[in-house]
């Protein structure tokens, strides 16, 4: 377990958010690939940014009550987002998850996007290796 990479988990089918792309389109993104939040990438897939759900929701509230127009991502991202390498121990960043920190991490190779890691496959990778553990602790001689 503790030899498993970012990069065995990590999903690279999710396209990323591009700059100036309309709020309700990241919106009919996140709900599409069932993910909290995406990176927010230039033409070269540089990550220049995070953009979640809640950011999404406060942001049309708001527009929607004030009626000033749909805004766009670029308007609402967080532009310093936490990513990490495809070689990163899955045990290592599970180690550095705690509350308030993000449910999704952009994987970034060569200071491009490569795919992304989510609280959840790590949680699920997690508990794999917990009934891997379980089985061969009660395997018998036999076996």
């Amino acid at each position: 377990m503790h030899t498993l990479k970012v990069s065995e988990v990590m999903w690279n089918h999710i396209e990323p958010i591009r700059c100036g792309e309309p709020l309700t389109n990241v919106v009919k993104t996140l709900l599409t690939n069932h993910v909290t939040g995406l990176p927010v990438v230039d033409a070269q897939r540089r990550v220049l940014g995070f953009v979640s759900e809640q950011d999404c929701i406060h942001a049309l509230l708001v527009s929607n009550y004030h009626s000033e127009g749909e805004p766009n991502v670029d308007d609402v991202m967080f532009r310093n987002p936490v990513t990490v390498n495809p070689d990163t121990s899955v045990v290592d960043l599970a180690q550095n998850l705690g509350a308030g920190k993000p449910k999704v991490y952009p994987v970034v190779e060569d200071g491009k996007l490569v795919g992304v890691v989510t609280r959840s496959a790590i949680l699920a990778q997690l508990a794999k290796a917990g009934q891997t553990m379980e089985r061969s602790r009660f395997a018998s001689a036999e076996d």
